[in-house]
């Protein structure tokens, strides 16, 4: 290590010190995270916060709901929302009512990331770009950077981008991998206002546990059946409560034909099990207690399409 190596090393240290941590200014605020489907979006919240909140599949559409995530430290507070990829096609009542998720998400935001694919840039992510805000800071990410052989190319893609929006900044990191998390964090920080706390510093996310178990069991129903089951698939929570430090958890899915349950339920009913099975296993780990938990399938033909029923489901 030569003589200047080990002065940047005492620079850095003497910079991470309690007192200089103390001196900085508390900044807050929330941050929409937009893209079209399958881009990483989720991915991304979950490492930005440490912890899994936002159900991940490689099918797209995931997301369904507006997740707020929340990430605290001794200096800032960064509320992550999470939202729907932005729809282009069959839009049925559900598709509708995620794309006005997206856009009433950004209305009220102090900073934008808008996520894309390492060189993949064409006019689904365009369609997105026209909703972004000319009131705050949209920072351009460029995620699956892992997939990149040559990483030369990137400087080349991100200047071609940039050329269609101004951006605050560009940040490309790996989601899958959680590489470059702490400078894209860095980079938000600085573009939000001073500002004290909006949650519980323990909090990470918004949402209920009941609305997290739902979650987590559709995205083992989205796993296990590959791209076998159509996207027509919902979860209900018809009972939560607790017993003691037990949660009791009764949930139906729901889909939209007889031949939908069929392969649900799989051979002698052995994929819902372990469907179920999966699904108790994250809620335990995400609760940090014992979970028993019963699952049904009921047939809800065109339900997607049913604005009453959505409602009912909790659809925005």
């Amino acid at each position: 290590m030569t003589e200047a190596d080990e002065n940047i090393e005492v620079a850095d240290t003497i910079n991470e010190t309690p007192e200089n941590v103390e001196h900085q200014t508390f900044r807050s605020g929330y941050i929409a995270i937009v893209g079209r489907p399958n881009v990483g979006k989720s991915t991304l919240l979950n490492h930005l916060i440490g912890q899994k909140i936002s159900i991940t599949s490689r099918k797209a559409q995931t997301t369904r709901h507006r997740i707020n995530g929340i990430y605290s430290d001794d200096h800032s507070q960064l509320v992550f929302v999470d939202t729907p990829g932005f729809q282009m096609k069959h839009l049925n009542a559900l598709n509708r009512g995620m794309n006005r998720v997206v856009t009433s998400s950004l209305r009220d935001v102090q900073v934008v990331m808008y996520v894309i694919e390492a060189m993949r840039y064409d006019e689904r992510d365009q369609e997105v770009m026209k909703l972004l805000p000319d009131n705050c800071p949209v920072l351009l990410v460029i995620n699956k950077i892992d997939e990149i052989a040559d990483k030369g190319q990137l400087f080349d893609f991100a200047e071609r981008v940039a050329k269609d929006f101004k951006y605050a900044d560009i940040v490309p990191v790996s989601a899958k991998f959680g590489k470059k998390i702490e400078e894209l964090r860095d980079t938000l920080r600085s573009f939000l206002p001073e500002g004290g706390l909006i949650y519980d510093p323990d909090e990470v996310t918004d949402r209920s546990e009941k609305f997290l178990a739902s979650e987590i069991l559709r995205e083992k129903v989205f796993r296990f059946t590959g791209e076998e089951l159509p996207y027509s698939v919902s979860v209900v929570i018809e009972k939560f409560e607790m017993d003691k430090k037990l949660r009791r958890i009764s949930a139906a899915i729901l889909v939209d034909k007889e031949a939908h349950k069929a392969m649900l339920l799989g051979k002698k009913g052995e994929k819902i099990k372990e469907i179920a099975t999966q699904a108790r296993l994250d809620m335990e780990k995400l609760f940090d207690g014992k979970v028993f938990l019963e699952v049904f399938i009921k047939v809800r033909s065109g339900w997607a399409d049913d604005a009453r029923m959505l409602q009912t489901l909790g659809y925005e």
